[in-house]
């Protein structure tokens, strides 16, 4: 008869087993508990360069987040600032991340220097399954989404060079997923041109690999 050790051994790799076996059943979406929203509302709208950054993260929707407002803020670079219109919004892609991807994140927008990070509610539409457009005129649940802004440098200026193509691929991006044509129109367009110099876009594709900012 096995000893009172030998038995309390045995029963406990019995339990490691069951263990295992049911985390190996279980779906992907219990596993990645601490998968969390991310709302990209600049460059990060260009879906291949969230991609490469964070190559876990799933595009799953559209968000708006109310009383902000979009901007380049004097690093060149897409900002979102509060504003006392309660009305005024900003539209986003919706990033499904893994920690690991949020750490990659983190790296690529200078945490903690240039962005800051904070969770906000945020309207959301889920995409369609049939790679169909979003009616964002429907309506919208409330999540709590990832939002990086930096607190500091709030003062519009112009943006980088390399930044133009990034953020235009964006915008194509953010129309064909059902972010308003009028939308672009009216924020970023006051900020961004139609088209940049075709010089910078080799350092446009560089920077959406691995971002490196310019002194």
């Amino acid at each position: 008869m096995p000893s009172p050790h030998v038995t309390a051994f045995l029963s406990f790799l019995l339990l490691v087993v069951v263990i295992l076996v049911l985390l190996d059943k279980m779906p992907a979406s219990h596993i990645e508990s601490e998968d969390v929203l991310y709302f990209g509302y600049g460059s990060n709208l260009w879906k291949d360069q969230m991609s490469l950054r964070c190559p876990s993260s799933h595009h799953i929707g559209i968000g708006r987040l109310f009383g902000y407002r979009w901007m380049i803020n004097d690093r060149g670079y897409a900002n979102v600032v509060p504003s006392s219109d309660k009305g005024m919004h900003v539209y986003g892609l919706v990033y499904s991340l893994t920690p690991s991807d949020e750490r990659a994140l983190d790296r690529n927008e200078g945490v903690p220097y240039a962005y800051t990070k904070q969770m906000l509610s945020a309207d959301f539409w889920a995409s369609k399954e049939d790679d169909g457009s979003v009616d964002v005129t429907k309506g919208a649940e409330k999540k709590q989404m990832l939002v990086y802004i930096d607190r500091k440098r709030i003062e519009d200026y112009k943006p980088k060079e390399e930044y133009i193509h990034r953020i235009n691929m964006g915008i194509k991006d953010g129309l064909k997923e059902g972010i308003p044509q009028e939308y672009f129109d009216q924020m970023l367009r006051r900020f961004i041109p139609v088209e940049g110099s075709k010089e910078s876009e080799e350092l446009s594709r560089r920077q959406a690999s691995q971002f490196e900012d310019e002194k």
